[in-house]
């Protein structure tokens, strides 16, 4: 099991208690299919919701684990209302449509399995009335809108290789006269270059390349072996390709891994970084990828560049050389409609190829 999936699982095992034992009894009927981070999620939104209930005077219980069936059957659409009100304009963190719609998808599932699939021992559903089966949730994102919001924001054809060498060579030169940027550069540029290329050549999440050791490398055969997002057997990994042109900067960065990140032989990950006070390397957090490829994106002119759109470069620029259903597998999109959005993404950038031809011509 990945590093992330272990450690939602046991975040997911700390918080079942607080929950009523119905809940409980759902997450347990979706274990199989859903992996411990998608489970998280509705945790989070349950608590959100019976916290709700509570501080509004909906149910009698003083903890979250007390609120009843029947607290649950009395619900009007009104209060559905209000819960959704709320969570629009909630004074710490008003919710973006997208999360609304999630946290109500996520009361659909609970209501909809204790009215229609649970039963109590004399086969009756467990939920006689289900409120959430009224609402309706509609989908806030599609892909062509998805794609209308990536437009202009992401690296393509050339700028994907300006990028990579801009990291392993001109970067230097625009912090030289920072002694502590410099030292860092000249520490990580090797790495540093090798994530990005990687994410660059083979479309990768950040999460997978967290998660990446050593022995999940092939060189010879272009692969890398993954847990990908959203798959709950944990037994095997994916095999993802990524391009030739990364391989040089795999080879280099294998070469210098353990002198420069001083690995200790226990230490299987494939990307190293040496926290401070620590004399030895370990795995890299998500966060420590996140903010590298912002900190040249910065430098190189493109601060909206994050992980995810360096994935969606990646992307646009595969599926023009190959089909729908090739990029859904490269990327690991559960669902082909997911990858439609570079469908709207390569149109114009096909069309502007044309364009130069005939320029050309």
């Amino acid at each position: 099991m990945n590093l992330q999936k272990r450690k939602d699982r046991e975040e997911l095992e700390r918080r079942i208690p607080a929950m009523p034992w119905y809940v409980d009894k759902f997450i347990n009927y979706k274990l199989p299919d859903l992996s411990p981070s998608s489970l998280l999620e509705y945790i989070r939104d349950y608590e959100i919701f019976l916290t709700w209930l509570m501080g509004e005077g909906l149910t009698s219980a003083s903890k979250m684990s007390d609120v009843t069936l029947d607290d649950l059957e009395r619900l009007h659409m009104d209060s559905v209302d209000h819960f959704r009100m709320h969570l629009a304009t909630k004074r710490d963190h008003a919710n973006t449509k997208t999360t609304i719609s999630r946290k109500l998808s996520s009361l659909r599932s609970l209501f909809h399995y204790l009215s229609q699939i649970a039963e109590d021992e004399n086969f009756y559903p467990l939920l006689k009335r289900n409120v959430m089966a009224k609402v309706s949730v509609k989908r806030t994102h599609k892909p062509k809108d998805t794609a209308a919001k990536l437009e202009g924001k992401l690296l393509q054809e050339q700028e994907i290789i300006e990028f990579i060498n801009y990291i392993k060579q001109d970067y230097a030169h625009d912090v030289a006269t920072n002694k502590q940027a410099t030292y860092s550069h000249e520490l990580n540029r090797i790495r540093d270059c090798c994530i990005v290329s990687l994410i660059l050549n083979s479309g990768l999440r950040v999460s997978e390349l967290v998660n990446l050791n050593l022995d999940d490398v092939d060189i010879k055969k272009r692969l890398v072996y993954v847990y990908r997002k959203g798959k709950n057997d944990d037994t095997f990994k994916t095999p993802v390709y990524f391009r030739q042109d990364t391989i040089p900067d795999l080879e280099e960065y294998i070469a210098q891994r353990d002198t420069r990140y001083k690995a200790p032989k226990r230490e299987k990950a494939m990307f190293l970084a040496i926290a401070n006070g620590k004399k030895e390397g370990s795995r890299m957090t998500k966060r420590a990828i996140q903010a590298m490829v912002l900190k040249y994106a910065k430098r190189f002119g493109k601060p909206y560049l994050s992980v995810h759109k360096l994935r969606h470069s990646f992307a646009t620029d595969y599926y023009l050389s190959n089909d729908l259903y090739k990029t859904q597998e490269q990327l690991g999109h559960a669902s082909p409609e997911t990858t439609q959005i570079y469908a709207h993404l390569t149109d114009k950038t096909m069309a502007e190829a044309i364009d130069r031809r005939r320029e050309e011509a």
